[in-house]
């Protein structure tokens, strides 16, 4: 039984977003995060630190190591980035060179959502009711309205900030799911690029430590395109695209195979209700907004959902979300595995839009507003307390949590984040003032607020941020207790960011601890790893120095022994 679209949309409420905006606030989402900053701890400069290995020549592109210490099943992130590093010119800092290429798949992976969501909208059920006398949403115009609603859900979301601006397997992995969700959303309209996209997300996802999503994405990907129904019904070319889809994905799985890179990494959770209490929380807030705006889809559409086979518009994104919903269950981290399900779920926060109340937009509006403006409010007040010391409190606060911290004024950060404030000030007189509907304008303060807010920490909370998350600080620290050149140091216990970080910001000459007597007059050891140095060591004569400590970790500490 075809039972009605909930979605009751006029042509005036499909107005166009102008696109020059929604490019500019695409723009200052990407760039903010990968400009400026030191490599993070600790997946961010690890990757980074294997990057170096393979441009200097120290590792095998084919089983990339960093100083012995492997990132099974994972190349094509070190592949990316040596790559920049290789071409990039040698007035370039080589820390931003090789998250070029990182940058591209964040566009990449935003503008797949768009044209996902696009293309889902033309599916013939998931249109809008027509009119008696017409003047509902022409079919294309309505698709880009949700389209637009969709890209501005996926800004929105606040587990997007973080891990899509690190240099690291997770960014080329929401890249390459992003690029599955496209393929598959435009395969009965654009089958050339609807291929070629499939082609590149799952080879992507399979030589990013993820060909088990790619497996399980690309066959729920050939079920949906054999069972789904279709305006006119064609079997035949359903089973030629489902054959196109189920051949990449073999060919993908088979790639990965020969390459070695199946890691199998399930470990379940818990059967304890803190581990589950942890979970939903990381999903509360990591997929936020989105959700309840998900969910709200999931209700309104409920009889699209219910009966018959499935509407592909719906079938695509709810298998996204099932795959990737398990693996953030049974494959830590859970953070980055429920990173790939953000375009899909951005798919279904998009189609609560036109089944949208005035008073929902309302209460969107109103929350977004206040939380927006609040978190925007206290960096800057943090900002100036540590410029200033008025108010005392939130610089005391900062100096406690990261202690021997000094402010820098820059005065570029400064009229950056007053222009990103001035924009968040005219968008919401904007917002507020009388428009003319548009069924994305609920999702504008939520992009918008987001976007300010990781602008803002990304300028004015910039040197705080590297100071706290990056070993800089660290390795100053240490060569500071060393007065003088360092010769080779011996290392014990360094975890492979450990070991980036210090060939990166203190350019030392690191070897392995070993017991046999060698010319390095330096040995660091990890403050965890202490209890094994001596079987290590053996009787090689070590006397300490000193210990010390990460200034924004009391749990980081390097141990320094003098020959």
């Amino acid at each position: 039984m075809n039972q009605p679209s909930p979605a009751i949309v006029a042509q005036s409420s499909v107005r166009r977003l102008p696109r020059w905006p929604l490019l500019l606030l695409c723009a200052a989402y990407v760039l903010a995060g990968f400009v400026g900053r030191d490599p993070l701890k600790n997946t961010d400069v690890a990757t980074f630190g294997t990057m170096l290995e393979l441009v200097a020549g120290t590792t095998s592109w084919w089983d990339p190591t960093l100083m012995g210490q492997p990132e099974p099943g994972v190349l094509l992130p070190f592949w990316l980035g040596a790559g920049a590093l290789a071409l990039a010119p040698s007035w370039v800092d080589p820390a931003f060179a090789a998250r070029i290429p990182f940058m591209l798949l964040l566009a990449a992976a935003l503008a797949c959502t768009w044209y996902g969501v696009y293309y889902l909208a033309r599916a013939p059920r998931a249109q809008p009711v027509a009119f008696a006398f017409g003047g509902e949403a022409r079919p294309a115009d309505y698709a880009r309205a949700l389209a637009d609603g969709g890209l501005l859900a996926l800004l929105a979301c606040l587990g997007l900030a973080q891990l899509s601006h690190e240099t690291s397997p997770a960014l080329v992995q929401l890249s390459g799911a992003a690029l599955v969700f496209f393929g598959l959303a435009a395969l009965p309209y654009r089958r050339a690029q609807a291929l070629a996209a499939l082609a590149a997300g799952l080879f992507g996802l399979a030589l990013s430590g993820a060909p088990t999503v790619a497996a399980l994405l690309g066959l729920g990907g050939a079920a949906t395109s054999l069972i789904e129904r279709g305006e006119d019904d064609r079997p035949a070319e359903r089973r030629h695209a489902a054959l196109w889809v189920l051949g990449l994905t073999l060919a993908a799985a088979g790639l990965a195979v020969a390459l070695g890179l199946w890691q199998w990494r399930i470990a379940l959770p818990a059967a304890q209700w803190s581990t589950w209490r942890s979970l939903g929380r990381l999903l509360l807030w990591f997929t936020w907004p989105v959700w309840p705006l998900a969910l709200w889809t999931l209700w309104r559409w409920r009889g699209q959902l219910l009966g018959g086979r499935p509407e592909r518009h719906f079938a695509i994104p709810l298998w996204f979300l099932l795959v990737l919903l398990g693996g953030t269950l049974v494959a830590p981290p859970s953070d980055r595995a429920l990173l790939l399900g953000l375009p899909a779920m951005a798919a279904l926060a998009a189609f609560a839009l036109p089944t949208f109340g005035r008073s929902m937009g309302a209460l969107i509006d109103w929350f977004t507003l206040l939380f927006f403006s609040s978190c925007a409010i206290t960096i800057w007040v943090i900002w100036i307390s540590l410029q200033t010391g008025v108010p005392a409190k939130p610089a005391a606060n900062v100096f406690k949590l990261a202690p021997g911290f000094e402010p820098v004024f820059s005065p570029l950060a400064f009229v950056l984040a007053l222009l990103a404030t001035g924009v968040w000030i005219w968008l919401v007189r904007w917002r507020v003032g009388r428009h003319p509907a548009a069924i994305w304008k609920s999702l504008v303060l939520p992009a918008g607020g987001t976007a300010l807010c990781w602008f803002l920490l990304m300028t004015l909370g910039l040197p705080t941020l590297n100071y706290a998350r990056s070993y800089a600080p660290l390795v100053r620290l240490v060569q500071a207790r060393m007065q003088g050149p360092q010769g080779c140091v011996e290392i014990h216990g360094f975890t492979r960011a450990q070991v980036a970080a210090f060939r990166f910001h203190g350019g030392m000459d690191l070897r392995p601890a070993t017991d046999q007597p060698s010319a390095c007059p330096w040995l660091l050891v990890h403050s965890d790893a202490i209890s094994t140095l001596r079987a290590t060591i053996g009787a090689q004569p070590w006397t300490l120095v000193g210990s010390v400590r990460r200034p924004a970790d009391k749990d980081e500490d390097m141990l320094l022994f003098r020959r």
